[in-house]
C-alpha cells in the first residue's frame, strides 16, 4: 500500500493513510502508567497524603529542635529508630500509600464504567493491570521519597554525612513492603466491583486485621505468625534496633515474642507479592464489564 502523498500509477498523489503498527505491550504499559501517574499527581488523595507526611516530618523536626537529639537517641541508628518510632511510621506511610493508590485502582474502572473504554481497545488486560500497578507505585515512591529526604536531612545535620547501614536496610525493607502491600490492595481491588468495598477491606486488613491476628497468635497462642504480611514488615523497625537485630524467638517473663529473620521476612513479603499479583490478575482477566 502506498503512503499518504506518494504518487500512484497515474501520477496523482494517493489519499491512502499510512499503515502504522500498534504500540508494543511495553509501550502500552508505559502509556497507561504515565497517565495513571499524572492522574494521581493531580488528585486530592496525593496532595492530602503528601501534606500528612510533610506534617509528620515537620512535627518530628520541631520536636528534635526543642527536645534535643538525645530525646531520640545518642547514636545515628538510635536517632533514626526513634524518629521512625521503631519502624511504625514508615510502615503506616507504606500502608497509606497502598490503600490510597491501589485500593480502587481496578474496582474504580468497574464502578465508574471507565473500563469499557479500555477493554474495547486492542490491549491485553495484563497490560492494563501492570500499567496501573506501576502508575500507583510511582506516586507511592514519591511520598516515601519526600519523607525519607526530610529524615535524612535531620540525621545528616545532627550526625554528619555518614548514613548508617541500618537505615539503608530499613529503607530497602520499606520498599519491599510497599511492593507487597500494593499488590495486596490490587488483589482486593480486582475482587470487588465497588471502590468503597475494596478500599474498606484493604484498610481493615492492613491497618488492624494483620496486627490483631499477629498479636493474638504470638501473644496468646505462642504461634509464630509467619503467614502474616505485617510480621514480615517488622524488618523495617528491627533493622534500626540500637542494640542490634533482635533474636528470632525471645522469651521474657513467661511471654514469648517472635521476630522474623531477614530471610524469612523477605520471603513472606515476596510470597504476598507473587501470589496476590497473579491471583489479582486472574480475577481481572475473568471479570466481565456488564
Amino acid at each position: 500500500m502506498t503512503e499518504l502523498g506518494s504518487p500512484t500509477g497515474d501520477g496523482k498523489p494517493s489519499l491512502a493513510a499510512p499503515q502504522r503498527g500498534l504500540p508494543s505491550s511495553i509501550q502500552q504499559t508505559g502509556i497507561i502508567a504515565k497517565y495513571e501517574v499524572l492522574n494521581y499527581l493531580a488528585s486530592r488523595r496525593f496532595l492530602v497524603l503528601l501534606a500528612i507526611v510533610v506534617l509528620i516530618a515537620a512535627l518530628l523536626t520541631i520536636d528534635v529542635a526543642f527536645e534535643g537529639v538525645s530525646s531520640f537517641g545518642s547514636t545515628a541508628p538510635a536517632f533514626y529508630s526513634g524518629w521512625y518510632f521503631a519502624g511504625y511510621i514508615p510502615t503506616y506511610v507504606v500502608i497509606f500509600c497502598a490503600v490510597f493508590f491501589g485500593g480502587d485502582a481496578i474496582s474504580g474502572e468497574f464502578q465508574n464504567k471507565s473500563g469499557y473504554f479500555l477493554v474495547a481497545k486492542p490491549i491485553r488486560r495484563s497490560v492494563v493491570y501492570v500499567g496501573k500497578y506501576l502508575g500507583a507505585l510511582i506516586p507511592s515512591l514519591a511520598i516515601i521519597g519526600v519523607f525519607t529526604a526530610i529524615t535524612l536531612a535531620n540525621g545528616v545535620y545532627r550526625f554528619g554525612g555518614v548514613i548508617p547501614t541500618q537505615f539503608t536496610e530499613s529503607l530497602a525493607f520499606s520498599l519491599v513492603f510497599l511492593v507487597a502491600a500494593l499488590s495486596l490492595t490490587f488483589f482486593f481491588s480486582s475482587m470487588f466491583k465497588t471502590s468503597a468495598t475494596s478500599i474498606l477491606v484493604s484498610s481493615m486488613l492492613l491497618f488492624f486485621g494483620f496486627f490483631i491476628m499477629g498479636s493474638l497468635l504470638a501473644g496468646k497462642a505462642e504461634i509464630e505468625p509467619w503467614f502474616i504480611l505485617t510480621y514480615g514488615s517488622d524488618l523495617i523497625g528491627n533493622a534500626l534496633n540500637p542494640s542490634g537485630y533482635p533474636a528470632h524467638i525471645v522469651t521474657k517473663g513467661g511471654t514469648t515474642a517472635f521476630n522474623a529473620t531477614i530471610t524469612e521476612g523477605l520471603a513472606i513479603m515476596a510470597a504476598y507479592f507473587a501470589v496476590t499479583a497473579v491471583v489479582g490478575l486472574i480475577l481481572f482477566e475473568k471479570k466481565e464489564f456488564n
